[in-house]
């Protein structure tokens, strides 16, 4: 089989530049599409595009069961049903390319359409790990804190739970960016690698007094100790040297942020093993923060403003999106209409929260409406 196909080269790299400039796309998004098309070039023995008939796609498909990704299992239904639905939208977009409307008929890349088994087992939920609040106060208790790597550590841990930031926005964050005298971080979508580059202003949640204080000690240790400036990362990568027997060892740290975020992800693996608790991701403290909010949030207009700290443009989004009743609550809950009704109901009134959203939603219809009008 020959390693490449220079007409599919060509037609990858403009396909490429398509997701990028016209449809916008992040760089992992596009990562994924070009990983789905090279998996159906292996297939095929890299014949060209042109040449492109059904019975690829089906052989495509029935292989795909077959495959395995890179920890040796068989390939997920997320994972089948990802790569059938980027290699759909790749064939629609190449049956409308110069050179190619002649010999690809638009409806042949329905052939890669997901099964509706596939889709149903792939968008199913399931309910991870959600750290307690209890559980990450633990974690921060018992991590060390005795050289500048450890704090820098265990300040990851206590402002991901103080803010609620995701681990692109940890990476990229600048000590500017964040107000402790307002309690505040402003996520500015020019700067920070917030979710779709957008920009909204985080206030600290109230998660005690511990995870601030560890924050506020770290910040003393960057500017006070370390001469950091505003533009210096909050977080910034470990620096390397060569120790007294000429192997590399940490030295400090650097005054460059993170590439990546992975780091951030394997100090949130080696601080809950050292706890004997299971890895959660940082994206998972979202959870525990709804959670938190659901306690805490009596009226819509609260509910909306612990929304809006989590970056979230509709407070639905919190409220479905994260607000999934985990299963040992989900039977508390119904083992409860067993017994005698309680005299009153704590956390978020559900039914005001309801009438709220359809409010919500009768207005946006509204201004949908008129601005139709007006066009």
């Amino acid at each position: 089989m020959p390693k490449y196909c220079s007409e599919n080269e060509r037609v990858k790299r403009d396909y490429a530049f398509f997701l990028q400039t016209a449809s916008g796309k992040q760089d992992s998004t596009i990562d994924g599409a070009l990983r789905a098309i090279e998996r159906f070039e292996t297939s095929t023995g890299r014949k060209p595009f042109s040449k492109f008939h059904v019975e690829q796609a089906r052989s495509f498909r029935a292989g795909l069961v077959d495959q395995t990704g890179r920890d040796g299992r068989p390939l997920s239904a997320a994972t089948i049903t990802t790569t059938l639905k980027q290699l759909r939208n790749f064939f629609l977009w190449l049956s409308r390319e110069p050179g190619f409307r002649s010999k690809l008929n638009a409806n042949d890349a329905n052939y890669f359409t997901p099964s509706e088994q596939d889709r149903r087992i792939a968008g199913a939920h399931r309910e991870g790990p959600v750290p307690s609040l209890e559980d990450v106060v633990h974690v921060l208790q018992i991590m060390c804190s005795k050289t500048v790597i450890e704090k820098r550590n265990r300040a990851v841990i206590a402002f991901t739970l103080l803010s609620g930031a995701r681990d692109g926005a940890l990476a990229s964050l600048r000590l500017k960016h964040v107000s402790l005298a307002d309690g505040t971080v402003f996520q500015d979508g020019r700067e920070v690698n917030t979710k779709r580059r957008k920009t909204f202003v985080t206030h600290f949640f109230p998660v005690g007094p511990e995870p601030l204080n560890i924050v506020l000690d770290y910040f003393a240790l960057l500017t006070n100790e370390l001469g950091f400036g505003p533009d210096d990362p909050l977080f910034p990568a470990t620096a390397l040297g060569q120790s007294v027997d000429r192997h590399f060892s940490v030295i400090g740290l650097t005054r460059k942020p993170w590439r990546t975020t992975g780091p951030v992800r394997q100090i949130f693996r080696d601080a809950f093993s050292a706890a004997g608790l299971p890895y959660v991701n940082p994206h998972s403290f979202r959870k525990t923060l709804v959670r938190l909010g659901q306690t805490l949030c009596h009226t819509p207009e609260q509910w909306k403003a612990w929304s809006q700290n989590l970056g979230h443009e509709s407070e639905a989004t919190t409220f479905v999106g994260y607000g999934h009743v985990p299963g040992h609550r989900q039977a508390d809950i119904m083992n409860s209409f067993s017994g005698p009704a309680p005299a009153k109901a704590e956390g978020l009134d559900i039914a005001a929260l309801e009438a709220f959203l359809e409010s919500a939603k009768a207005a946006s219809q509204t201004r949908s409406s008129h601005a139709r009008q007006r066009e």
